[in-house]
Order: structure tokens, then C-alpha cells, then sequence
């Protein structure tokens, strides 16, 4: 097998893979051997079937079957010897040549692999970044009370005006309050994948992405929803490189305490505020069997971790805003 690579730019590699016969051929005889064992044809007793029949009833499928064998141990072959860290999984390239499926004959593939950029982001006290605390306007309160009352009375229940302002400064204390959290945790992991500068290759994400979900997502979908990915996808990476550099680690009793936060949060979405210990523990253990979940509680430390390290070594300036610019915020 002759393996040619080249560099796209600095991020995207070209692989010309040459396949002889000899390199598939072992590859042919097992799956030709398989198919033989397992082949059930009339007038033959099962595995007893002349090889060559086999071959010309199923000879295309264990060609394609044994060169795409080989093409996979080729590419492993080439990120391994290379030591290459790539995004996504290879493509076929635009400039791959047609291929004429004849056995014994030499076949060439053209690759195009994307490499994962490298990340190195310093934090200091340098880096600072707002935590806003919002002023509510009198108009902002008085809305509020007037759409308490009317609920109240529609439920036939009686509020004095005082208890209503109480409960309405409580309400957008609290509101406020989680988005102001929400904001920060927002500006921050924007400020690191600003700071660290990554370039991603971002046609080759797009063509990956267009397959790996064919028939899921259309192109128009894609354009649209892309640029938030692309941000996403930059915060994964600052986010594992500063997993290392902090030596975190991610521990049982940190998935355990996650699922648990989100079961509760769920059963508060129903207004069941005080669950009962066990029916919580029997719904964090099945949380904890389904890998998909565990995935996702996994990113959710690891961003608790990451944000809350970098409030401890960043700058966190406190900084007053009014209701209506703190919505306007970008």
C-alpha cells in the first residue's frame, strides 16, 4: 500500500491511498472462505459449495467488503505512524478519481482529513470580564403587580398591593439574578475562545457534519445553525485543554451529584418540589445506565469545573445595568 499525504493548508490533509491486489487479497480469501462456510446454495450441502460459484454470486460484495477493510487499516496505519489528531472522521475527496470495481486490479482513494487545532490559552487577573447586577424600572415592577392581580382574582384569591410588591421585587430579584449567572458563565466562555484564538477548518466541519447526518439536517439548516456550533465546538476544545492543565478529573460521585441536580430540577418543572429520596434514587440510577446521559451530565462537570476554576483566577468586575440594556445585550 502506498500512502501519499499532503497539506491542504494547515489544518486539512490530502491522503492518496494506492491499493495493490496483495494488499486486499488475504482480506478477499477470509471473506470469500466465510461466505463459502455460511453459503446455502441448492444441490450443495451448507459449506460444501464450490468456491467459485461463491465468488461469482457474491465476488463484488467481498471485493468491496475486503478493500474497504483495507482501506481502514490504511488510514489507522497513516494517523498512527503520523501521530495525527484529527476532527471528525476522513472523507472521500471531491478529487477522488472513479473507481472500476475489477478484481486483482490496483485502486486508488483520495482522503481528506482535518486536523484538530491545537489549544493553549493563559489565564490571569488580567482577564477580566463583567458580573452585572440589574436595576429593575418602576414601570418594569408596576407591569408585573398588574398582571399579579388580575391571576390573583381570576383565581379568587386575596393579595393586599404590598404582598403583590413584595412578591413581584422578589421574582425579578431571583429572575434577574439567574440571568445575570446565566450571562456570566456566557461572557466568560466567550472571553477564553476569543483569547485562545482557535482556527477550525470550517468548510471540511461542514461537509462532515452534511454526512455524518445525511437526511437529518438539510444545508439551509446547516448554514443556519453553524456559527453557534462553531462557538460550542471552540469552548469543548479551550474547555478540555484547561480539564488538563487543572488536572480535573471527572468522578462518579460528580455524575451522581449532577443527575441528581437535574432530577430534581425536572420534578420542579412540574411543581413537585419535595420528592421523596427514593423515587429520586431509583431515577438517578436509571440517569446513570444510559451512556447518552452520562455524556451529557459529563460535559455539564466539566464546564462547573472549568467556569468555576477560571472565576477563582480571572478578574470578575461588578459592574450595575438597567433591565432594558441587560436584555439588549448581544
Amino acid at each position: 500500500m502506498k500512502l501519499t499525504k499532503t497539506n491542504s493548508d494547515k489544518l486539512t490533509i490530502e491522503l492518496t491511498m494506492v491499493i495493490a491486489p496483495e494488499d486486499y487479497a488475504e482480506a478477499s480469501r477470509k471473506r470469500l472462505a466465510e461466505c463459502r462456510r455460511n453459503a446455502d446454495f441448492k444441490g450443495f450441502r451448507k459449506g460444501n459449495v464450490p468456491a467459485s460459484l461463491v465468488k461469482k454470486v457474491y465476488g463484488p460484495q467481498i471485493l468491496a467488503d475486503a478493500v474497504n477493510e483495507t482501506i481502514g487499516k490504511g488510514l489507522q496505519q497513516c494517523i498512527d505512524e503520523e501521530h495525527l489528531h484529527i476532527l471528525g472522521e476522513p472523507l472521500s475527496s471531491e478529487k477522488q478519481p472513479e473507481v472500476s470495481w475489477v478484481d486483482g486490479e490496483e485502486f486508488t482513494f483520495v482522503f481528506d482529513l482535518a486536523l484538530t487545532p491545537e489549544v493553549n490559552v493563559e489565564v490571569s487577573k488580567d482577564d477580566e470580564v463583567p458580573q452585572y447586577t440589574v436595576t429593575v424600572s418602576a414601570k418594569e415592577k408596576s407591569e408585573m403587580a398588574e398582571n399579579m392581580k388580575k391571576y390573583y382574582e381570576a383565581q379568587k384569591l386575596e393579595k393586599t398591593d404590598e404582598e403583590i410588591e413584595k412578591e413581584v421585587a422578589e421574582r425579578l430579584k431571583e429572575n434577574y439574578k439567574a440571568e445575570a449567572e446565566w450571562r456570566l458563565t456566557k461572557d466568560i466562555r466567550a472571553f477564553y475562545v476569543a483569547k485562545s484564538g482557535i482556527e477550525i477548518p470550517e468548510a471540511f466541519l461542514k461537509r462532515w457534519l452534511l454526512q455524518a447526518n445525511a437526511g437529518k439536517v438539510t444545508e439551509e439548516q446547516m448554514e443556519k445553525e453553524f456559527p453557534g456550533f462553531v462557538e460550542d465546538f471552540k469552548w469543548q476544545l479551550v474547555r478540555g485543554f484547561l480539564m488538563k492543565k487543572y488536572d480535573f478529573k471527572i468522578e462518579m460521585d460528580d455524575l451522581r451529584e449532577a443527575a441528581t441536580a437535574n432530577m430534581k430540577y425536572q420534578y420542579a418543572m412540574y411543581g413537585i418540589n419535595e420528592v421523596p429520596q427514593d423515587v429520586l434514587d431509583d431515577a438517578v440510577k436509571s440517569m446513570l445506565q444510559d451512556q447518552k446521559q452520562i455524556d451529557r451530565l459529563a460535559e455539564q462537570v466539566e464546564d462547573k469545573k472549568v467556569i468555576e476554576k477560571l472565576k477563582e483566577e480571572m478578574t470578575i468586575s461588578s459592574k450595575k445595568i438597567s433591565s432594558e440594556k441587560f436584555k439588549a445585550l448581544a
